[in-house]
């Protein structure tokens, strides 16, 4: 939590129209949580003076029911005045506009408070409302265990633990894709009879089984936009390669079929980028030979363009690789640029799209061990580049963090956070909210 923690908090002393100002010494002395459960640990524990925080600590960032005696508790101690109004003394919607401006890694605390705050933030309207007026915060989640998902916040550089995902045994080993869309994690893969999905949930931070698709499939291309992604190609459950694509809104859970691409593909990448999605290299074709092309959906006319040599040019030992062993191109999108990884050569690549070109523009960090791209997550995180992997030896290694931020100039990496881990990194999907 932040030291010092200023509210904003309204000044009546003389105008009706009242001034917003910050009173530096208003803070919460001290919040406490009865009977609560703790399933998203944080694992950097700190010792934390109540006096010098807002929050004490982060009790129960699983938005647990609130106790009832707490509830009686307060309704007798004059709580009940106006149970909508949230910090009574300035009304619900400036309150509101307060919660915007707090971390989401501080909404687990204040659901704590009482019913009216966990409600509030379990009901999503937060994040609406934080989506509205540009307020966004992304986390990175990532998987090195077959049903264990992590968090990494690179603002408050914690991690944390999401619940254990209940599954079986031929999910947990089937080949897994992930995305992060609005609130919600999607992991898709395949059980003993059909594909499947799970999801979890920022509000309730819980998993639950999701709505599958119109055409259930796996290798596919897939990013998001708010509310809403996309996925499109990848291999059907009779291991055909598809052109077939669909759109997913996170607030229906509705799954809505897309016209078709102009060429069929597996394990390519999918990005947004100038408000249009783009499906970038893969396999396709009679001959399943890597496609070098890129096709563009624009989401008003609803079509695909072809757009020639958009795959990252293959270098080093990666160009004589074989096609099935290699893995989707690792590109990412941060100010609406395009970058990718060359871990052959361990080059970042930036595509100029007026010369429809890559150009190199740097280097990866040194210790980003990848085996022909498998292993590592490369990933725009709102303005900044991000790269998950780290240093492996036999029996043992780490997982690393590391930060760049393109309108800084060329690459010049910073470790967030570092964590002993002994597998590589499975799954990777940036949720912004």
């Amino acid at each position: 939590m932040l030291e010092e923690r200023s509210f904003l908090v309204s000044d009546f002393s003389n105008k009706r129209d009242s001034t917003w100002v910050f009173m530096r010494n208003c803070r919460i002395e001290k919040i406490e949580s009865h009977h609560e459960k703790r399933p998203l640990e944080i694992e950097d524990e700190e010792i934390i003076h109540p006096t010098k925080r807002v929050m004490t600590q982060i009790e129960d960032l699983s938005l647990a029911p609130v106790d009832q005696s707490d509830s009686n508790d307060q309704r007798q101690s004059g709580d009940e005045t106006d149970s909508t109004s949230l910090f009574h003394a300035i009304g619900r919607d400036n309150s509101i506009d307060c919660l915007l401006k707090c971390s989401r890694f501080d909404y687990g605390s204040l659901a704590s408070l009482n019913r009216t705050f966990r409600d509030l933030i379990r009901s999503g309207e937060l994040y609406r409302l934080r989506r509205k007026h540009g307020i966004i915060e992304h986390w990175v989640y990532f998987s090195c265990h077959l049903v264990q998902w992590e968090a990494f916040d690179p603002i408050q550089r914690r991690w944390m633990n999401l619940p254990t995902m209940s599954s079986n045994t031929c999910f947990q080993f089937s080949d897994k894709e992930s995305l992060a869309v609005g609130t919600e994690l999607l992991v898709l893969g395949k059980e003993v009879l059909d594909h499947v999905i799970y999801k979890y949930s920022l509000l309730t931070n819980s998993w639950s089984s999701g709505r599958l698709m119109n055409e259930p499939r796996c290798l596919f291309g897939s990013a998001s936009l708010g509310e809403i992604a996309i996925v499109a190609g990848g291999v059907d459950p009779n291991g055909r390669i598809v052109s077939s694509a669909e759109r997913y809104d996170s607030e229906s859970g509705e799954w809505e079929r897309l016209p078709n691409m102009l060429k069929p593909r597996k394990m390519c990448s999918g990005v947004f980028m100038d408000n249009k999605f783009y499906v970038i290299g893969g396999i396709g074709g009679a001959d399943t030979k890597p496609l070098t092309c890129g096709e563009e959906f624009d989401l008003g006319t609803r079509e695909w363009k072809e757009i020639p040599n958009m795959s990252p040019v293959k270098t080093g030992g990666a160009a004589n690789a074989p096609p099935a062993t290699e893995a989707p191109p690792l590109v990412a999108v941060v100010d609406n640029e395009l970058y990718a990884a060359d871990c052959a050569d361990m080059e970042v690549r930036k595509y100029d799209k007026q010369r429809k070109e890559w150009e190199t523009v740097g280097r990866l960090p040194e210790r980003a061990d990848s085996m022909n791209g498998w292993g590592i997550a490369f990933r725009g995180c709102g303005d900044r580049v991000i790269v998950i992997g780290g240093p492996r030896t036999s029996g043992a290694g780490f997982i690393e963090v590391n930060s760049w931020v393109p309108r800084d100039g060329p690459p010049r990496w910073t470790m967030l956070g570092r964590k002993q881990s002994s597998n590589f990194v499975y799954n990777c999907a940036v949720m912004g909210c």
